[in-house]
């Protein structure tokens, strides 16, 4: 079964084309087979005035007959397509929306932050790990971050916060903001140390991979701290030609340091996993889940 994501988010949409492979013992396996990510940074202009202008509309359009055209090369059975918090904060979301399910014939989902977390979430990492440990799950976007904790086999809580990359760099969070969230995070996992994280995010995935460790292992509080320093430092020039990141990562990829080395203190996680998991993976798993229960209930 071939089956796609389509993750639009506030920096970037992505699609994943995914096999799913169903095995007699009751196992499945999600081979990737494709995944395309247009920085399409829709949130720059809607943090700033609550509108996604025509010209990216015009890309955003472009982009959904794009992904339109490889689903059918890779003759994909069914799609799943998302919009997160650009669209959801845009006063033309919904018009939008349905633009491009008229042109394209991709219905496009705009999901709040829970929804969002729910999604992160399905990709179940925590359950693969020790079970008396506390997780906590951060996945950190360009206008917002999705907290979900997982203890004692269930989860403690799922939070959204309205604090991201893009709204970092546009200066649209506020002190009070702030304060919230760690308030927040503080007063949630108190009872639930030791805390390890677990960081889903184009970025954290980017810091994974400048620091050379090998899959599985995780990356310390410490080392993230150092990063953030050195990173900081940087102009964004310098940051494209000593670490080779795109522009797109470039200026994003120190604000997402923040929110995660602030988050991990404040909980008091030393270590983070990066498995290398988001939305579109969440989404993948979600649209199998579907299949199958549609499937069973017409045999």
């Amino acid at each position: 079964m071939i089956l796609a994501a389509i993750d639009i988010g506030s920096n970037a949409a992505r699609l994943l084309i995914t096999e799913v492979t169903t095995y007699k013992d009751g196992t499945v396996d999600y081979t990737k087979l494709n995944l395309l990510r247009i920085p399409l940074r829709l949130g720059f202009s809607v943090f700033d005035n609550g509108v996604i202008p025509e010209d990216k509309v015009t890309q955003l359009i472009d982009t959904m007959k794009t992904y339109q055209l490889l689903m059918k090369i890779y003759k994909v059975e069914a799609v799943r397509a998302c919009a997160t918090s650009a669209m959801r904060d845009a006063r033309n979301g919904a018009a939008i929306v349905e633009q491009v399910r008229q042109l394209t014939g991709i219905d496009i989902n705009i999901i709040s932050g829970s929804e969002e977390a729910n999604v992160i979430y399905e990709t179940h990492i925590a359950e693969n790990l020790n079970s008396g440990q506390s997780y906590l799950y951060i996945d950190v976007g360009g206008g917002s971050t999705e907290l979900t904790m997982f203890a004692d086999n269930h989860i403690v809580f799922k939070e959204s916060f309205n604090i991201g990359t893009i709204r970092l760099l546009s200066e649209k969070v506020t002190e009070a903001q702030w304060e919230h969230m760690k308030w927040f995070v503080k007063t949630h996992t108190r009872n639930l140390q030791p805390v390890i994280a677990i960081g889903s995010g184009g970025n954290i995935n980017k810091v994974f991979s400048i620091s050379k460790r090998k899959e599985g292992r995780p990356l310390n509080l410490e080392l993230l701290k150092d990063y953030f320093k050195e990173l900081s430092s940087c102009t964004l020039e310098e940051r494209m030609h000593i670490y080779n990141l795109r522009r797109d990562r470039a200026d994003v990829i120190v604000p997402a340091l923040q929110i995660y080395t602030s988050v991990m203190r404040w909980a008091g996680a030393d270590e983070i996993f990066v498995p290398k998991i988001g939305l579109a993976d969440g989404l993948i798993k979600v649209l199998y889940r579907e299949r199958v229960s549609d499937h069973s209930l017409l045999s």
